[in-house]
């Protein structure tokens, strides 16, 4: 709510993103979450869109909802949102997400692009905005640490880039590279 009353007050636009571990936390701690499920993270983002969509309007502002950082481990988590804006679409005729954020750096580029194509054929339709992740970050992020990683290998190369490109462009333009 600080967030929607801050941006009200400056006439702005607001970005509300939930994280897994946020998700499960606005669902409540005490319901299951089992792992390979995430029961309670879907149901926290899915229920935290909710508010924010009925929410926001009461503050004049437009707002985006997005999910960040879904890591491979994270994807049932991925799954039973685009589960929930994909029947929210076809009652509405918009996904009850803005975006998406997949987080896939952890694994190969190839294999990290090649999953991103496959979820962004499911969002194009829906008019859904894909982030997706390449590279790595020199420090710890996100429970990954890479404190020891060599230097060279801290920034995408122009041909990591071509490839997202090349795969997702012809899909939609509705895709941000975190690189």
């Amino acid at each position: 709510n600080a967030v929607l009353e801050a941006a009200a007050k400056i006439g702005m636009p607001a970005y509300i993103q939930f994280s897994e571990g946020g998700a499960c936390f606005f669902a409540g701690k005490g319901l299951p979450n089992d792992k390979g499920k995430l029961q309670a993270s879907i149901l926290g983002a899915c229920a935290g869109a909710h508010y924010v969509r009925n929410v926001a309007p009461a503050y004049g502002i437009p707002v985006l909802v997005h999910s960040d950082h879904c890591a491979k481990k994270l994807l049932p988590w991925f799954d039973g949102m685009l589960e929930a804006d994909e029947v929210f679409f076809k009652e509405n005729g918009e996904p009850l997400f803005s975006s998406h954020m997949l987080d896939l750096s952890e694994e190969p580029h190839e294999e990290n692009v090649g999953i991103c194509k496959t979820y962004f054929e499911r969002m194009a339709p829906m008019g859904l905005i894909l982030e997706m992740e390449i590279g790595i970050t020199g420090g710890a992020e996100d429970g990954v640490d890479n404190t020891g990683i060599a230097k060279d290998k801290l920034y995408s190369t122009p041909e990591d880039t071509q490839l997202v490109w090349d795969t997702l462009s012809p899909i939609s333009p509705m895709f941000t590279i975190a690189a």
